[in-house]
Protein backbone atom coordinates (compact mmCIF):
# COMPACT_ATOMS: atom_id res chain seq x y z
CA UNK A 1 0.00 0.00 0.00
CA UNK A 2 1.68 3.50 -1.21
CA UNK A 3 2.14 6.44 1.84
CA UNK A 4 -0.42 9.21 1.13
CA UNK A 5 2.79 11.18 0.29
CA UNK A 6 3.97 8.59 -2.59
CA UNK A 7 0.36 8.98 -4.13
CA UNK A 8 0.12 12.35 -4.21
CA UNK A 9 4.12 12.09 -5.84
CA UNK A 10 2.75 9.15 -8.74
CA UNK A 11 -0.42 11.61 -9.13
CA UNK A 12 1.83 14.78 -9.96
CA UNK A 13 3.80 12.63 -12.62
CA UNK A 14 0.52 11.24 -14.10
CA UNK A 15 -0.88 14.58 -14.11
CA UNK A 16 2.52 16.96 -15.43
CA UNK A 17 2.68 14.51 -17.86
CA UNK A 18 -0.74 14.72 -19.27
CA UNK A 19 1.02 18.56 -20.06
CA UNK A 20 -3.38 19.84 -19.95
CA UNK A 21 -4.30 19.29 -16.47
CA UNK A 22 -2.46 22.71 -14.96
CA UNK A 23 -5.74 23.16 -12.17
CA UNK A 24 -5.82 19.54 -10.70
CA UNK A 25 -1.71 19.68 -10.72
CA UNK A 26 -1.95 22.40 -8.66
CA UNK A 27 -4.29 21.22 -6.45
CA UNK A 28 -2.31 17.92 -6.05
CA UNK A 29 1.22 20.03 -5.52
CA UNK A 30 -0.65 21.48 -2.57
CA UNK A 31 -1.45 18.01 -1.68
CA UNK A 32 1.73 16.60 -1.76
CA UNK A 33 3.32 19.48 0.65
CA UNK A 34 0.64 18.87 2.64
CA UNK A 35 0.63 14.89 2.63
CA UNK A 36 4.58 15.19 3.98
CA UNK A 37 7.12 15.98 0.41
CA UNK A 38 9.47 18.37 0.50
CA UNK A 39 9.79 21.00 -2.31
CA UNK A 40 12.55 19.63 -3.32
CA UNK A 41 11.06 16.22 -3.68
CA UNK A 42 8.09 18.18 -5.92
CA UNK A 43 10.09 19.36 -8.43
CA UNK A 44 12.33 16.26 -8.64
CA UNK A 45 8.79 14.78 -9.47
CA UNK A 46 7.74 16.54 -12.07
CA UNK A 47 11.19 17.16 -13.84
CA UNK A 48 11.45 13.41 -13.97
CA UNK A 49 9.27 13.30 -16.21
CA UNK A 50 10.77 14.93 -18.90
CA UNK A 51 12.62 12.00 -20.37
CA UNK A 52 9.39 10.48 -20.74
CA UNK A 53 6.50 12.75 -21.63
CA UNK A 54 9.11 15.88 -23.10
CA UNK A 55 10.62 19.02 -21.95
CA UNK A 56 7.58 21.61 -22.40
CA UNK A 57 5.41 19.31 -19.79
CA UNK A 58 7.79 19.29 -16.90
CA UNK A 59 8.46 22.78 -17.63
CA UNK A 60 5.01 24.20 -17.62
CA UNK A 61 5.06 21.46 -14.34
CA UNK A 62 7.59 23.39 -12.19
CA UNK A 63 5.98 26.64 -13.17
CA UNK A 64 2.79 25.52 -11.50
CA UNK A 65 5.16 24.56 -8.65
CA UNK A 66 6.83 27.66 -8.42
CA UNK A 67 3.05 29.37 -8.53
CA UNK A 68 2.23 27.02 -5.74
CA UNK A 69 5.21 27.81 -3.74
CA UNK A 70 5.22 31.99 -4.05
CA UNK A 71 1.48 31.57 -3.18
CA UNK A 72 1.99 29.32 -0.35
CA UNK A 73 4.73 31.79 1.09
CA UNK A 74 2.61 34.82 0.48
CA UNK A 75 -0.01 32.93 2.87
CA UNK A 76 2.55 32.55 5.21
CA UNK A 77 3.75 35.88 5.35
CA UNK A 78 0.52 36.97 6.09
CA UNK A 79 0.12 34.68 9.40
Amino acid sequence: MLEPRDRQLVTLGALAALGNAEPQLRFHINGALNAGCTRAEVVEALTQIAVYAGFPAAINAVTAAKDVFAARDAEAEKE
